[in-house]
């Protein structure tokens, strides 16, 4: 299964030539190019890694920059989703004007499951499943890079909390951090 996202999606993946008479179109309306990069392709997944810096204020000439950021992405993240995505500030606020998949994992990608749950009322709520978030993130996709954002803080001693700052482990196991004493 082919995870399509983006405005080519329908077309077979772009060469590099390709794209980077797409990056030249986008530099040339003005345009801000961005490089990102995930192991995590959900379709409402919207906040993948940013690589560097958003390219802004360059001429058509300076293609060359956004493809070198690119590459070096795709070297950097082999077995990850990377994809372009010019934005338009024109309007004052930044518009996704144009953004395609310009990497894939080299295994076969696996796709989504459908899960189906029914509430009170014989109301039936589906939500998408993918397989590939079934292994930790940035393990994905035999991936063997650094994990992601969310296990570097876990490992790092950022344990989650409760809504009140409380340690869940000490409450789900009946303790208190209260300090009086009955």
């Amino acid at each position: 299964m082919k995870i399509t996202q983006g405005t080519f999606s329908f077309l077979p993946d772009l060469t590099d030539e390709q794209i980077d008479l797409q990056i030249k179109f986008a530099l040339r309306s003005g345009w801000a190019i961005m490089i990102e990069h995930t192991d995590d392709p959900h379709p409402r997944n919207s906040y993948w890694e940013m690589w560097s810096q958003p390219s802004l204020d360059l001429n058509e000439e300076e293609s060359n920059l956004p493809m070198d950021d690119m590459n070096a992405c795709r070297e950097a993240f082999p077995n990850q989703y990377v994809k372009v995505v010019a934005y338009d500030r024109s309007l004052g606020r930044q518009t996704s004007r144009l953004s395609f998949i310009v990497n894939r994992p080299d295994e076969e990608e696996p796709g989504f499951r459908l899960e189906r749950s029914q509430r009170r009322d014989r109301v039936i709520d589906y939500k998408l499943h993918p397989y590939s978030s079934d292994d930790p993130a940035g393990r994905r996709y035999g991936a063997t890079g650094t994990p992601g954002v969310a296990s570097r803080l876990i490992s790092a001693g950022d344990a989650p909390t409760t809504q009140d700052g409380g340690d869940p482990e000490r409450e789900s196991s009946g303790e208190s951090e209260s300090s009086e004493e009955a």
